[in-house]
């Protein structure tokens, strides 16, 4: 292997970074770009922020703001969350600088010298009260697929397909809400359809990629691919390079993923060619789910267009990372900002929950409960406990001296063993890019040594065999100083620690299982590796969610704004319970002319079989949500006193389907 070139999809720069954004596309990459920096090969990680298109003019206007402003805030946020976070990258570029301009400009024209870009004629939706066209991002409207009333112009995020302005159902603007009309304006388009037979059988020749990733990629060509428009009406981006598109700007899901390149450029402007044209480099995409279409279909075909660049080797995607059983929503604060988690915490008891619990071949779900459960009984009462037994034993009795080993037994030698044994199955579950696996396989290994403290008695042995004490502390100082390597891709602080406390030398991967502490050595200051959270600290971050929308919410409304939500009587005619969560339900409830479905975490509340016939208040109008992977078109009322729920209902019997005035 020559060189290894990781991206992490480029973070919008019109908001923070939270934790469903780091689950998919960041940690995992960097895990892995950490683990290949280990084994002294040579990787590059390279990212930075996307700052053209809608995302961010549509964010300026909410705020008051520049586009420009609000892309300098948030590159200045995220940039520092990462940093923060332990997210190492060899290069955190921006889109709107000037060497990205110039590389997305001459990739442009490249495609179009070359017969891949036309322009066309065409219908877009126009705001007579704007005075613009409408980019896909400013019109919502219902779904022609699956119904869902509040469809992005470019994207349904509750059935997932891809979606153009005009195919949209009551389309209306995002910024005054009102009805557009159809206008002629003119675009330029990339000829994707010329390259569906290359890029079917190059796709199908990807036998090691993720199933999810490759079958998604798949379905794609059963409809046939077609041409994409690939320019946009904006003030705002980078300019077509043509002088017949004058206030065109580049589509930022065309000039995105060139981000790639130009953030390599801006690395080294010698070498980067190496990463990029040599065929014995391998690309590897870290992302979502959700942009597996761009960076599987789309992309790849530029690069085929333009010639001289190599394809993507793996496309590991990630699914989605809900919230307390609902998925991420910005607009809502139903979101762990990173920024403020690590105000509040240390970096590496996120990071292990966050593989732990790591979305690798389905929707999973993030709660503040299981974060407390991993960091006290896995991270302190395990890892944690192994080291700060060890190190305090040699401090307290052994003059804080790594002492001397005298003969070395077979229950030495299995557990020494084991460490090779563990470096070699988690490097090739990191190769493979099974995180969790590969956490989980160093967590074992250290509860082995856990078992062998226990089972060894050093207390008992200070007083019975001196000898064979020191050999026991010193197979255990070993391990702890292998796990501070092992655990460095994914837990680096904690690391960093164990090294300091051990003032150990620098080890690569392969020396895992190889080296011993130096014999005699004495430790630095023994610390604490993990600190325990307390349920009160928990309780507090659980009432942070969704608060500034609650707040916002609770001023005086009138009657119209009343007159907006649909609240009906329904009545509840099944219930079960989610797969894989411990309190949501899954409610169908009728409506008199209809049903539907409502996804609730009021499981540890009420039994299945007691809510059956219950006559229970709902909002129907509320915008349906993936929660778990299961469709929620609604939300039933209840109270809540401290953790206690208690559902709305009817205290009369009334017909199902009737209005609360």
């Amino acid at each position: 292997m020559s060189r290894i070139l990781v991206t992490s999809a480029l973070p919008y720069a019109n908001g923070r970074i939270h934790l469903g954004h780091l689950a998919g596309a960041y940690l995992p990459a960097d895990i892995y770009a950490k683990y290949q920096r280990l084994k002294k090969r040579d990787v590059i990680h390279i990212c930075g922020t996307d700052e053209n298109g809608v995302q961010i003019t549509i964010r300026a206007k909410e705020e008051g703001l520049s586009p420009r402003q609000v892309a300098d805030k948030y590159y200045k946020d995220i940039k520092e969350s990462f940093e923060k976070f332990g997210i190492e990258f060899d290069n955190f570029s921006r889109t709107s600088r000037p060497i990205h301009y110039k590389t997305a400009q001459e990739f442009f024209l490249r495609l179009y010298q070359k017969g891949y870009i036309f322009p066309k004629k065409t219908e877009q939706l126009y705001c007579s009260r704007c005075k613009q066209f409408l980019p896909d991002r400013y019109v919502e409207g219902i779904c022609p697929y699956c119904g869902y009333d509040g469809a992005r112009g470019d994207q349904c995020e509750v059935c997932g397909r891809w979606l153009e302005p005009l195919m949209l159902k009551k389309p209306r603007c995002r910024t005054c809400n009102t009805m557009p009309t159809r206008k002629t304006t003119k675009h330029w388009f990339f000829k994707l359809n010329l390259f569906q037979k290359e890029l079917e059988k190059w796709i199908k020749s990807k036998k090691d990629w993720k199933e999810s990733v490759r079958s998604f990629a798949l379905s794609w060509f059963k409809e046939g691919l077609e041409p994409r428009p690939i320019t946009r009406d904006l003030d705002w981006g980078i300019p077509v390079p043509l002088t017949e598109a004058k206030g065109k700007v580049l589509y930022v899901w065309f000039d995105a993923p060139i981000g790639y390149i130009s953030s390599t450029i801006e690395w080294n402007k010698e070498g980067w060619k190496d990463y990029w044209c040599e065929k014995d480099t391998k690309l590897i995409h870290f992302m979502g789910k959700d942009n597996i279409v761009f960076h599987a279909i789309v992309w790849p075909a530029m690069l085929m267009g333009h010639g001289d660049f190599i394809l993507p080797y793996q496309i590991p995607a990630n699914e989605f990372l809900n919230l307390e059983g609902r998925p991420f929503s910005t607009s809502r604060n139903w979101a762990v900002w990173l920024g403020d988690y690590l105000k509040e915490f240390e970096p590496d008891p996120l990071r292990y929950t966050l593989t732990m619990n790591a979305p690798e071949r389905g929707d999973t779900d993030f709660t503040w409960d299981d974060f407390m459960s991993r960091n006290n009984n896995e991270l302190s009462d395990i890892l944690g406990n192994f080291a700060n037994r060890t190190l305090s034993f040699i401090k307290k009795y052994l003059g804080n001296v790594v002492p001397h080993p005298s003969k070395i037994t077979a229950e030495d030698r299995a557990l020494l063993d084991k460490i090779i044994e563990t470096r070699n199955t988690v490097g090739d579950f990191i190769e493979h890019f099974e995180l969790k696996k590969a956490l989980r396989e160093i967590m074992a290994l250290a509860k082995e040594g856990n078992r062998y403290f226990d089972y060894m008695k050093p207390w008992v042995l200070m007083k019975a065999d001196t000898k064979r004490l020191n050999t026991v502390i010193h197979t255990c100082t070993t391990l702890v100083a292998n796990l501070g390597i092992l655990i460095q891709p994914f837990l680096p602080f904690t690391s960093k620690k164990i090294k300091n406390m051990l003032r150990m030398d620098k080890k690569c991967w392969d020396e895992i299982g190889c080296f011993e502490v130096g014999k005699g050595k004495e430790l630095g200051a023994v610390k604490i590796l993990f600190n325990r959270v307390e349920k009160e600290r928990i309780e507090i971050e659980k009432s942070k969610l969704g608060a500034h929308v609650e707040k916002l919410l609770k001023h005086e409304i009138n009657l119209e704004d009343f007159k907006k939500l649909d609240l009906r009587i329904a009545e509840i005619r099944q219930v079960e319970k989610v797969k894989g969560t411990k309190k949501l339900l899954k409610l169908k409830v009728f409506l008199g002319d209809k049903d539907m479905q409502i996804v609730a975490g009021i499981g540890d509340d009420y039994d299945t079989s007691e809510l059956i016939g219950k006559k229970i208040v709902v909002l129907t109008n509320l915008e349906p949500k993936l929660i778990h992977g299961e469709k929620s078109e609604g939300m039933l009322l209840a109270a809540v006193e401290k953790s206690k729920i208690s559902l709305v209902v009817a205290d009369k019997d009334i017909a199902a389907g009737s209005p609360i005035r």
